[in-house]
């Protein structure tokens, strides 16, 4: 079996728990070289990718409020999260499938995250049902695969983005969630929440490590080239305040974070004159 194209086959599949599977069951065949890495296998865009009718994907500014204080509303948080660890399983099975060509250990890498994505999501996904809800019942974004379609083209690009960006992002967030969980005595989610950040430390830190690998190769330096990916595509983003301890456990480092806040300070303060100038 070829390693490709059974990415692939788990990326179609729109089933989460079929997904869920076919995910661990690749990792597992990787890990037993089981598969090989027959470079002939034809790569396709995929504007969408698999996954079931519901949740309904609507535009962020409508997604439903999450609240820490209602049950209600950690079930919205516990939704939202898990819808965010579904499109990582697809965005871990992508750079597999995608990027054909590069170090073994990178697919080694890559698919560990997509076994340990599918397996977040069913531990919120259990979490879920224990309280009546179901992945699907409320409505949900596309930013995640919008952004693996955007950057879909190079390999760089990619690991600059989607782990050093949107899943650093993460990491700076789920902190503060722990924190207000534990002081309403939710342990079961608190629980889940730990084991996602402590793991996503790790995915975090696979990007940033193929990301400066590609940079060397290509001899680029490497925080300048990633300044200029984010302002390339995804102008008008801010980030911060850092959780600092994560991301140079990630591979960040302090000079970069630093560079970072200064970067988007300087792009605030030339926006805000422009306004005031027109």
């Amino acid at each position: 079996m070829n390693l490709f194209e059974q990415a692939l086959q788990c990326l179609q599949i729109d089933d989460p728990q079929k997904k869920v599977e076919a995910t661990l069951r690749l990792d597992r065949r990787w890990q037993q070289n089981a598969l090989s890495m027959d470079k002939s296998v034809r790569v396709i865009r995929l504007p969408r990718v698999g996954r079931p009718e519901k949740p309904e994907l609507v535009d962020p500014r409508n997604v439903p409020r999450r609240s820490f204080t209602t049950l209600k509303g950690r079930l919205t948080l516990a939704h939202a999260i898990a819808h965010i660890e579904f499109n990582a399983i697809n965005l871990a099975l992508d750079a597999v499938y995608r990027f054909q060509g590069m170090p073994r250990q990178y697919y080694t890498d890559w698919c560990r995250v997509a076994a340990e994505e599918a397996e977040h999501f069913t531990m919120l996904t259990v979490y879920l049902q224990q309280h009546g809800m179901a992945y699907g019942d409320l409505p949900a974004h596309n930013g995640l695969w919008e952004m693996a379609v955007k950057t879909d083209f190079d390999v760089l690009v990619r690991m600059a983005l989607v782990p050093r960006v949107l899943e650093a992002r993460g990491l700076d967030v789920t902190p503060g969630m722990i924190r207000k969980l534990e002081a309403i005595g939710d342990d079961a989610l608190v629980k889940r929440l730990q084991v996602i950040f402590n793991e996503e430390i790790g995915h975090v830190k696979i990007g940033t490590h193929w990301y400066k690998h590609l940079c060397h190769q290509r001899g680029l330096e490497p925080e300048a080239t990633f300044l200029a990916l984010i302002d390339e595509h995804m102008a008008g983003a801010r980030f911060g305040p850092f959780e600092t301890e994560a991301r140079i456990e990630a591979g960040f480092t302090e000079d970069e974070l630093q560079s970072l806040l200064e970067h988007f300070r300087r792009a605030d303060m030339s926006k805000n004159l422009k306004n005031n100038n027109d």
